[in-house]
């Protein structure tokens, strides 16, 4: 198969007078979604997840995927490896999108969440504040506390990295509370 041809422009910064913000049409009363990233960095039989601080609101002393808020001026893939090497010490050295989840939190703003996974490290491990750094084993998962969405989310992720993939699925609460999971077709 041929490489796709190259535009010139990537990793570029490009002016276009002719894309006006007012062409965006900003509307506050729009849902909006809030970017974030979560990363699964994997390695032989192994997955490195975090294990968050005992003082975590919600997700106190669970482990969960790495990642974090995309910052102003951020692209998601470079939000994914900024967010590993601070809360991890590693720098990705490969990286890819597998998935996008949208999340409906019953108010504006909602998140949408760019899934990543990774397999290429170099660094040493270290904790942060966010949480201690762990691999876990895959076949072992169960064992562990995880973050209710995992069981759900780091399966699709392995999947869609391995068939080259990209999945979509959007999260909802109902009236308890309670995580609704739809996987689109």
């Amino acid at each position: 198969m041929a490489a796709p041809p190259t535009l010139g422009f990537y990793s570029q910064s490009i002016i276009s007078p002719a894309m006006s913000l007012d062409g965006q049409r900003l509307d506050p009363s729009r849902y909006a979604v809030i970017p974030r990233t979560i990363s699964f960095i994997v390695r032989q039989n192994e997955v490195l997840l975090l294990k968050l601080p005992s003082d975590r609101a919600g997700w106190s002393g669970q482990y969960n995927g790495i990642g974090g808020h995309v910052e102003r001026g951020e692209d998601p893939s470079t939000a994914a490896r900024r967010e590993v090497f601070e809360e991890t010490g590693l720098k990705l050295l490969t990286q890819q999108l597998c998935g996008i989840v949208t999340i409906d939190t019953g108010n504006t703003p909602g998140i949408g969440l760019f899934v990543f996974t990774g397999q290429l490290i170099e660094g040493d491990l270290e904790a942060s504040p966010e949480g201690m750094p762990t691999w876990l084993p895959l076949d072992g998962l169960a064992e562990f506390d995880l973050v209710d969405d995992l069981d759900f989310l780091l399966p699709e992720a392995l999947k869609a990295h391995y068939d080259g993939a990209v999945f979509f699925a959007t999260y909802a609460y109902d009236s308890k509370g309670e995580l609704l999971i739809s996987l689109a077709e």
